[in-house]
């Protein structure tokens, strides 16, 4: 095994900050998931604002992600344990809803997951394996590459923010046009460089998203259910 990656200060961000950017994401993947299967995408609003979500939940797990220390303390591999589980339970509504390809989001951040975990362990052979992951699982997962560079755009300016990596963030994130045709997504990163300018006090709730996303969609598949 190389030598793992140097640390790098992170992004000064407070937690209740990343917890309101999480809420604001979960709002409006509800209102998109609505829009999408109750409405047959009646609302150009709804379609707007949810291109949005994927950027905000990518930014808020590649954030922690980026914290010091980490890595050492295995945050990597529990997150990854969780989103495949709740990846695993939101299936079979993900499935009724959209078919059995792409991969729904959950397994797209943890694919992003383990992607970073290669690259913070660093050596030739942790990077070979990360490029392979992004080859390879990009065109298995919901949002395919460009989900997957956004992901890793965010973790790298969060974990050393300057103007060239704001950018190739941006252009990251742009590339989701390709997936959304429009660039709404964009509109997710004045709400993220605002958040750095205020710490909200809002308590962390671990579990609410990984729940909630299977929750939500098995509701959303009984209700479609015909009769």
């Amino acid at each position: 095994m190389g030598k793992p990656a140097a640390p790098a200060a992170t992004w000064p961000i407070s937690d209740g900050s990343l917890e309101t950017l999480k809420w604001v994401g979960l709002v409006l993947m509800t209102g998109d998931h609505v829009n999408k299967y109750l409405l047959q995408d009646t609302s150009a609003t709804l379609y707007a604002l949810g291109r949005m979500v994927m950027p905000l939940f990518g930014f808020v797990l590649m954030a922690n992600l980026a914290r010091p220390g980490a890595l050492e303390a295995g945050m990597h591999l529990r997150v990854m344990r969780r989103l495949a589980v709740f990846a695993l339970l939101a299936t079979p509504a993900f499935v009724r809803l959209v078919g059995w390809w792409p991969l729904n989001i959950l397994a797209t951040l943890g694919l992003a997951t383990l992607i970073v975990w290669l690259l913070e362990r660093g050596g030739a052979m942790a990077r070979a394996a990360a490029s392979i992951a992004f080859l390879i699982g990009g065109a298995l997962v919901e949002f395919w590459w460009p989900a997957l560079l956004c992901c890793l755009g965010a973790w790298a300016f969060a974990r050393r923010p300057d103007a060239v990596r704001m950018l190739l963030w941006a252009l990251a994130t742009a590339s989701l046009a390709i997936v959304n045709g429009n660039f709404s997504a964009l509109g997710a990163l004045p709400l993220i460089l605002g958040a750095r300018h205020v710490d909200i006090p809002l308590r962390r709730c671990r579990w609410v998203f990984y729940a909630y996303y299977p929750a939500h969609l098995s509701l959303i598949a009984v209700v479609l259910r015909p009769a």
